[in-house]
């Protein structure tokens, strides 16, 4: 059973930081990635990782957040710097196990079938 649990989350003031970790299943080949979710908002794709580290990034997040993963230790992690109020939200933890998750994981939640409880993350100006 795949389970993905997330940590690291809570309230910031604008500018400040924070880090999420999310401890998932071992499997040689996934997708991995954080998404968000603001009330009465859809959940967004933010930040993922495929099997070989590519990374792909939402806009509104470039140069602020920076995804990893440590493989020996099954932890997916979210630095956060520069936080702003609109990113407040829920912060998801999902995992996708493919083979053809190697070079590039989506950023579309529709892809992704396995997903944590949430962690959230709350930003005040």
């Amino acid at each position: 059973q795949v389970q993905l649990l997330e940590s690291g989350g809570g309230s910031v003031q604008s500018g400040g930081s924070l880090r999420l970790s999310c401890l998932a299943s071992p499997n040689p080949y996934r997708c991995m990635g954080w998404f968000r979710q603001a009330p009465g908002k859809e959940r967004e794709g933010v930040a993922t990782i495929s099997t070989y580290d590519v990374t792909s990034y939402a806009d509104s997040v470039k140069g602020r957040f920076t995804i990893s993963q440590d493989k020996a230790k099954n932890t997916l992690n979210l630095q956060m710097i520069d936080l702003k109020p609109e990113d407040t939200a829920m912060y998801y933890c999902a995992a996708r196990f493919s083979t053809s998750c190697g070079w590039f994981a989506s950023l579309k939640t529709s892809d992704y079938n396995y997903w944590g409880q949430g962690t959230q993350v709350t930003v005040s100006s």
